[in-house]
């Protein structure tokens, strides 16, 4: 995925500026894709120099607003259409853990348990904002909320692997 595109299916669902895509970032797309300020208006720009968006209004202090294109819906359509890859398997994280040999156990075992603390925090912000989402059904709804139940899925499961981790540790180096 790219960021192209998730800049393409946000101004699908609705024209917005820079500032309201980012927004959405934070919300719609929390554990999905995320974009700092400079990412996305560089995007933007691109986006529109090739004609994916255009500009369809323009307000105070230089504000844009952006509408995808026909030309853009059918790039975001085909690239949503394209066979799927398996994602690449690299986690920096899983790295660490596969080395923590050369660290003392109690150490170890401290790394995989703030794992499962920053999947605590994870499930939390996922269920705020589940919370905070007046679910409707709509297709960015219906849609976002399976990308929702993934990622509080995924939290849980990363969770239930550390505490079973960390049991290992403890059993196989004391």
């Amino acid at each position: 995925m790219t960021l192209r595109h998730a800049v393409l299916g946000l101004l699908a669902e609705a024209p917005g500026s820079g500032y309201d895509l980012l927004k959405r970032f934070e919300t719609a797309m929390a554990n999905v894709w995320s974009a700092t300020q400079s990412q996305l208006y560089g995007e933007l720009g691109k986006l529109e120099k090739s004609g994916l968006i255009e500009v369809v209004s323009e307000g105070p202090r230089g504000r844009k607003e952006y509408a995808i294109t026909g030309e853009g819906r059918a790039e975001l359509r085909a690239w949503l259409l394209e066979p799927w890859a398996p994602p690449s398997p690299r986690s920096e994280t899983l790295l660490r853990i596969y080395f923590l040999g050369e660290v003392a156990p109690v150490q170890a075992r401290e790394y995989v348990r703030r794992y499962a603390e920053s999947a605590d925090e994870l499930a939390g912000h996922l269920a705020s904002i589940d919370e905070s989402v007046d679910w409707d059904d709509s297709d960015s709804a219906v849609f976002g909320r399976l990308v929702l139940e993934w990622g509080k899925r995924h939290a849980a499961m990363e969770r239930e692997w550390a505490d079973w981790a960390v049991e290992r540790i403890r059993t196989a180096r004391g």
